[in-house]
């Protein structure tokens, strides 16, 4: 049996304005991972068994390892249609913003989602969520937006709507936000929760194949030249960094999704503790900021003071706006700051 998590006044509320909505739209951050997918499409397929119209918007591309899921080829992206998306947004009867708790996350989507009049539902699992919803369900103890979709349609009573496609969004959420089940996955409820999901008939071995290992021939050739090449080990702090510029990138043909993991690999080394990714934004004139960290070193503290970001005790991120060699400063100045809790045991 689940614990319910979610407070049941707020599961009723939920509950009740889908059953009166027709038009339902749901929403998630920029750059969007494995767990806004995955978990906007699980509630995307539960939403469709109850003959609602449900439209996701995302504001930019998505990797292409996530691609296959049942339902991705429908995703409308903000950044090629505007207007389309615009107009979706002002029709709603209800939108459901998942995975992000500020309205800053959504980029230029975010002007429309404020000014939409209809009732507004957050499920999200960071941390500080902003009041701009009617009902906020918002855990930052679990491990993923995924597993809150999940909690919250077994909450209403209708675990029987989960379908196998939208069980297989789900589970590939909840596996992606947690790097496999390798950390954040502690609580016993995540593989109560996979057994229910392995009832609907996936096969989540096939899963993880989908999502883990169909990468690119160029992704395989610029993980070996960053670790060759653009990896820096610190053992006087337990960390480590790695880094790569538009013109790397460019170099081994990137493509969306194709450095995803390579902020966890510093982490095999024996000793570290912590470990960033620096790379410059092919999109944008800024640098995406990956942190990760075992054991209870807080690299969401270290993302918020150093890098304006944010995110989870062992998962975070941010943005600097700068040159390379002003981030990795930036970087170093971190270890210094920080050294106390990357040497405690």
């Amino acid at each position: 049996m689940l614990s319910k998590v979610i407070l049941q006044a707020n599961v009723d509320k939920v509950e009740t304005y889908f059953e009166r909505a027709e038009k339902i739209v749901i929403v998630v951050h920029v750059s969007p991972d494995g767990d806004a997918i995955g978990s906007s499409l699980g509630l995307y397929h539960f939403l469709n068994s109850q003959g609602k119209t449900v439209n996701i918007i995302v504001p930019n591309a998505f990797p292409d390892f996530l691609r296959w899921m049942p339902g991705a080829k429908d995703i409308v992206r903000y950044d090629k249609y505007k207007e389309f998306a615009d107009k979706l947004i002002s029709e709603a009867e209800v939108i459901c913003c998942l995975d992000f708790n500020a309205l800053s996350r959504i980029g230029d989507m975010g002007a429309s989602v404020s000014a939409a009049t209809c009732r507004k539902v957050m499920v999200d699992h960071h941390l500080d969520p902003e009041p701009f919803c009617n009902v906020t369900i918002s855990h930052p103890g679990i491990s993923s937006t995924s597993e809150l979709v999940f909690r919250l349609i077994c909450q209403m009573g209708c675990f029987d709507d989960i379908s196998f496609e939208g069980a297989e969004c789900i589970y590939t959420g909840m596996m992606t936000d947690t790097g496999g089940f390798t950390y954040n996955s502690n609580d016993r409820e995540i593989y109560f929760i996979i057994s229910e999901l392995l009832s609907k008939g996936i096969d989540k071995d096939e899963i993880y194949r989908k999502v883990f290992n169909t990468y690119s021939e160029g992704r395989l050739r610029l993980m070996g030249y960053v670790l060759y090449e653009k990896m820096q080990v610190f053992p006087q702090f337990h960390a480590a960094l790695i880094w790569l510029t538009k013109d790397e990138q460019k170099r081994f043909q990137y493509i969306k999704g194709d450095t995803e993991g390579f902020v966890n690999i510093p982490l095999q080394i024996k000793g570290i503790r912590f470990s960033a990714f620096l790379r410059e934004d092919t999109e944008k004139d800024m640098i995406k900021v990956s942190l990760r960290s075992v054991g209870k070193f807080p690299c969401n503290r270290l993302a918020t003071e150093f890098f304006n970001g944010g995110g989870h005790l062992n998962a975070s991120g941010g943005e600097f706006y700068g040159t390379m060699e002003e981030a990795i400063d930036r970087f170093k100045q971190a270890l210094v700051r920080y050294e106390d809790l990357l040497l405690k045991d």
